[in-house]
């Protein structure tokens, strides 16, 4: 295939070239009825690029086959048999990637370091969970992807699941055994479904983890925005192989996607593409280059120390770590991670990636340069002079075995449930009816249908009050907690 072509980004070139003069949305006709004051700000190339995909950027009937070039451009680059853009991020194809394989009341195993848009594709579908509980490293008090072992323990003790979706790497940089799982699947005739939000880039260059296609993967869900140029809500579906059919995740995907899908995120999409074929392993020569000379550089700093293979790859810990994903710990100091976030933020105007009560962390793209790396490295210096400004809290984190908590009603059962909101001081023993999710990086604490328990919910108190953000609860403070009423 030519992946110097673009077919997205040259039918909107053609649009532009030929005058095209819409009577459709959007509404603000390219622009030209925008507010100046909002057009000063997003730029008249957004407005003038933003137009439908069909009767627009294509013909009433699509007949042009645009978007479906840029698809089998994707997947050529990619070595996957299939791709599908979609423009409203993973976690909504995830959710059409859960649901292409199992339905209401059909089991999934699944990994319980979830995303929180897996939880709420179960509590749309109505699919039963098997969870597996991921390798817990009591030491640092961090989460990997299951083993492989304990997806087949999973497998045996439920033949009748419909699939295996695990989630690799996490937003850690942490990676499972891809190969060992999908050879695993496949003698059990089960598909292998991979969330790969954070792994966009790794079939562009060999020193990157395994990519899930390349693993043997049946089908992978990757966010281009998270580290490709993609824009914000650009998501890709990778498949291969004859355990999912495309026809049938094409109709899954089309029940909870938008009718009225950008241009915009298309054309990113394809032009990151070009991009990566063209140029992504001199890219990532340079930037994993970079990356090392970024850890080398805070490991230099006083009290921070990042995190390397030797500490989250070996036996009972990860198969695989992303280098791009700088994490750094900070336990040695009392502020919690959450305020250090804050601080990089408001005094040098530093955003970190994510931040939890033992860490901070720093996502390196092919976007970023010495120039770049410079601020980070100068903000983190900065940083370690003024630490002990910073407002100190405890959280308290139950051990490994106190986070997991008992499932003992279906997801969707007790989010529809008749609910009561209860004070958190008598919401221990009480059946959950909402997710309670420490954001970033959205893996739920606690699922609808679990078990409250004291420990778990001091946790989540104590990390309120440390900084630790729970967006999707009720109660955002998680003083009081919605509950499954008796």
């Amino acid at each position: 295939m030519d992946h110097s072509r673009a077919p997205v980004l040259e039918a909107l070139q053609a649009y532009h070239r030929t005058g095209q003069t819409p009577f459709s949305p959007p509404g603000h006709k390219q622009g030209r009825g925008a507010d100046p004051r909002v057009v000063e700000v997003l730029g008249e190339a957004v407005f003038r690029s933003d137009v439908l995909a069909s009767a627009g950027l294509d013909d009433r009937s699509s007949s042009g086959g645009i978007l479906e070039k840029a698809q089998e451009l994707m997947a050529d680059a990619v070595g996957a048999e299939h791709a599908f853009f979609s423009t409203c991020g993973s976690s909504l194809s995830v959710k059409a990637a859960m649901l292409a394989v199992a339905g209401p009341h059909e089991k999934l195993i699944l990994g319980r370091d979830a995303h929180k848009s897996m939880v709420a594709g179960l509590i749309l579908s109505g699919v039963e969970p098997i969870w597996v509980d991921p390798q817990w490293d009591p030491g640092l008090h961090l989460a990997h992807p299951p083993s492989v072992d304990s997806f087949a323990a999973a497998l045996a003790a439920n033949p009748e699941a419909r699939g295996v979706l695990v989630t690799t790497p996490t937003p850690y940089g942490t990676c499972g055994d891809l190969e060992g799982l999908a050879r695993l699947c496949h003698e059990h005739g089960k598909p292998l479904i991979v969330d790969e939000a954070w792994g966009a880039h790794f079939p562009f260059h060999p020193d990157l983890p395994t990519w899930a296609m390349d693993a043997g993967a049946d089908l992978c869900v990757t966010s281009i925005h998270k580290m490709g140029s993609g824009l914000e809500q650009s998501s890709v579906f990778h498949l291969q192989g004859d355990l999912v059919d495309p026809a049938v995740l094409k109709a899954r995907a089309d029940l909870l996607s938008t009718t009225s899908a950008s241009v915009l995120v298309y054309a990113a999409l394809d032009g990151w593409r070009r991009q990566m074929v063209e140029r992504g392993r001199a890219l990532y020569d340079r930037t994993l280059a970079l990356a090392e000379r970024v850890r080398a550089a805070v490991e230099q700093l006083g009290g921070l120390h990042v995190y390397g293979r030797d500490e989250f790859v070996g036996p009972g810990l990860a198969f695989d770590m992303d280098p791009l994903q700088v994490i750094i710990d900070v336990s040695g100091y009392l502020p919690p991670g959450y305020a250090m976030h804050d601080w990089m933020r408001e005094h040098h105007q530093v955003n970190l990636h994510l931040s939890d009560q033992l860490r901070i962390s720093a996502q390196l793209t092919h976007a970023d340069d010495e120039q770049s790396a410079g601020k980070l490295l100068d903000g983190l210096a900065d940083l370690v002079k003024h630490v002990d400004e910073l407002p100190r809290a405890a959280v308290r984190i139950p051990s490994p075995s106190r986070m997991r908590l008992e499932q003992v009603m279906p997801p969707r059962d007790a989010f529809f449930a008749e609910t009561e909101q209860v004070p958190v001081e008598q919401a221990a023993g009480r059946i959950s009816a909402e997710m309670l999710t420490p954001y970033p990086p959205g893996i739920p604490a606690v699922v609808p249908g679990e078990r409250l328990t004291h420990e778990m919910l001091s946790y989540l108190r104590s990390g309120v009050d440390a900084g630790m953000v729970v967006p999707d609860s009720v109660d955002s403070s998680v003083k009081s907690v919605r509950v499954v009423a008796f």
